[in-house]
């Protein structure tokens, strides 16, 4: 085969292998370590430090800032988040992405193949999931290597061109050309991970057969390695196209963290090289250089940090001119707020949101209770009536974005045992608040059809029926609560309140036949009146189901981010106008 056609498919190889080797590994640890992700991200309420914590350690667990960027872009679309608290989560995020290298520096080729074959067998043979997803964390490490391995190889013959030579010297005197190439490589492979570590390898290459002299130099890679972080934006200003202004803004921020810093660490780089050089192990240069290139990419993010974190309401104001305006559009109702496609990979973040979208539901549901009760004393009422099937469109078409969401969940096969559970019992939940719309709406058919013959209950009958639904408005609300705040007492009372529903169906069909005997009630009506009784006898045993699902464990879990504090920065609070919460 030509040289240079081996070199090519080598590089690519090699690159593909490290690709795929990374996002297994993130994925293997998303469902690892997915619950803990969660109680990170309670961090975030706190203040800029606590958020660039929370940033940097959710990184490292991802590992990679462009999909943490991309979920933060997801927050504040959806008005989880402020752009203050989410700038801080970005700043900290380019400090988790910093593992990465620091993990490429180790010299572990001796030990690829036996990492890649325990991970394999723990994979294989293990039946535990979560013993299988450490295997496949395993595993995707040996092979992330393996890539970086076969990349390092092709590279040698490469790294004595002439012409490479060449463009080496040109990029280590004119550190602008670095900054352009390292932008491009990251570009094109959408990842500044893998366009680092490419760097980290290329330059452990010697400038000569029995030189010790890196073929590029720290000073050489360094621009590369500004333009990298450069390159790596990309990411999330394609995430924010179509979202609101303020996530705009927060792959805005990313961009100005990453280009500022960039400009002024070139003017730093004879500074930065004496610094790492000092801070890095001693040696032979292309046997610590790697080193060198991670510890050169820690510190530049680390002091951009330091830098931006007390300057934030400055970052804001700059964002704010880039992206003038606010969003025209308010959000309509039965468009989900919440649900993003682009987090429907990262499973705790995933349900987390669906969480959040119904509550939002339950909150539009309790309102269309409340108008059906006023529905049945004054039928003729238009206005009301209007307002309850509004209600009542808004909770089928949420209803049906929910269960599409949460059934692309299924199908993108990154959910654990556990997680797969407490979404299917989400989905319960979403199934039976849509059964109590289904059913309130067959008792709003009965009254226009009754409106269409011109027969009307009794002031009698529609007392009792006003009564029953103030029962299930009440059993409502407690199975809400219940699965919101996962109180099993709550949910218990309401599995045993449901016999009061029950209990008051028969009793009033008894009161309605004597009122026929006594022909105070129309006898024509009979069958329409047991008809609404019995769905809202049906509606009640649907507040029960979810309840039961509260005891399973299942509850509406707010990653710590409580409503007054959602409330203190002006965003609106997960639930909707009529919410129980």
């Amino acid at each position: 085969m030509n040289e240079k056609v081996q070199v090519i498919f080598g590089l690519v190889g090699g690159l593909a292998l490290f690709l795929y080797g990374m996002n297994s590994m993130s994925d293997a640890l998303q469902k690892a370590a997915g619950e803990k992700m969660k109680k990170v991200l309670g961090f975030l309420t706190k203040n800029p430090i606590m958020g660039a914590l929370a940033g940097a350690l959710v990184t490292a667990v991802l590992q990679s800032s462009s999909a943490t960027t991309v979920m933060v872009i997801g927050f504040v679309s959806a008005g989880l988040m402020s752009l203050p608290q989410a700038i801080s989560v970005i700043f900290g995020a380019n400090i988790g992405t910093t593992m990465t290298a620091q993990l490429m520096a180790f010299k572990i080729s001796d030990y690829i193949y036996p990492i890649i074959f325990v991970g394999f067998m723990l994979f294989f043979a293990c039946k535990k999931e979560k013993i299988k997803n450490i295997g496949m964390v395993i595993f995707s490490f040996g092979l992330l290597f393996e890539g970086i391995e076969i990349m390092g190889s092709v590279m040698k013959p490469l790294a004595r061109s002439p012409i490479f030579l060449d463009l080496m010297g040109k990029v280590s005197d004119i550190p602008v050309l670095g900054v352009l190439l390292g932008m491009i490589m990251t570009l094109v492979v959408q990842s500044s991970s893998a366009t680092i570590a490419v760097l980290q390898n290329f330059a452990t290459q010697p400038i000569a057969a029995d030189s010790t002299v890196s073929v590029i130099g720290l000073a050489g890679a360094i621009p590369i390695l500004l333009g990298d972080n450069i390159g790596t934006t990309i990411t999330a200003l394609l995430a924010s196209i179509g979202q609101s202004k303020n996530a705009k803004r927060t792959a805005v921020a990313h961009s100005v963290f990453n280009i500022t810093g960039s400009i002024l660490f070139l003017f730093l780089i004879p500074v930065l090289t004496k610094f790492v050089q000092f801070i890095s192990p001693k040696g032979p240069e292309i046997e610590v250089i790697s080193r060198q290139i991670a510890n050169a990419h820690t510190t530049f993010n680390v002091v951009c940090t330091l830098i931006w974190l007390p300057l934030i309401p400055i970052m804001v104001k700059i964002v704010k001119f880039i992206i003038r305006g606010e969003d025209k559009q308010p959000v309509v109702s039965y468009q989900p707020q919440f649900l993003d496609e682009h987090l429907i990979g990262q499973s705790a973040v995933a349900m987390y949101l669906v969480s959040c979208e119904l509550t939002k539901l339950c909150g539009h549901t309790a309102a269309m209770l409340s108008n059906m009760k006023q529905v049945l004393s004054d039928g003729k009422n238009k206005e009301q009536r209007s307002e309850y099937h509004a209600e009542y469109e808004t909770v089928k078409k949420l209803q049906d974005r929910i269960t599409d969401y949460i059934s692309k969940m299924f199908a993108g096969g990154n959910l654990t045992e556990t997680q797969a559970e407490q979404t299917a019992g989400l989905l319960v939940i979403n199934n039976n608040v849509d059964r109590i719309a289904d059913r309130c709406q067959e008792i709003s058919g009965f009254i226009e059809k009754m409106e269409e013959k011109d027969k009307y209950f009794s002031e009698a009958a529609v007392k009792e029926l006003k009564d029953c639904m103030q029962i299930l408005e009440k059993l409502f609300g407690g199975c809400v609560e219940a699965v919101t705040d996962g109180n099993e007492q709550v949910a218990e009372k309401v599995v045993m309140d449901k016999r009061k529903m029950t209990k008051a169906q028969k009793q009033n069909n008894k009161a309605h036949l004597a009122r026929v005997k006594k022909k105070t009630c129309s006898g024509k009506l009979t069958a329409t009146y047991s008809s609404i009784l019995y769905n809202m006898d049906r509606m009640a045993d649907n507040c029960a189901a979810i309840a039961e699902e509260a005891l399973e464990h299942i509850t509406f879990d707010k990653f710590a981010i409580e409503n007054e504090e959602l409330v203190r920065e002006g965003l609106k609070v997960p639930a909707a106008e009529g919410s129980l919460a």
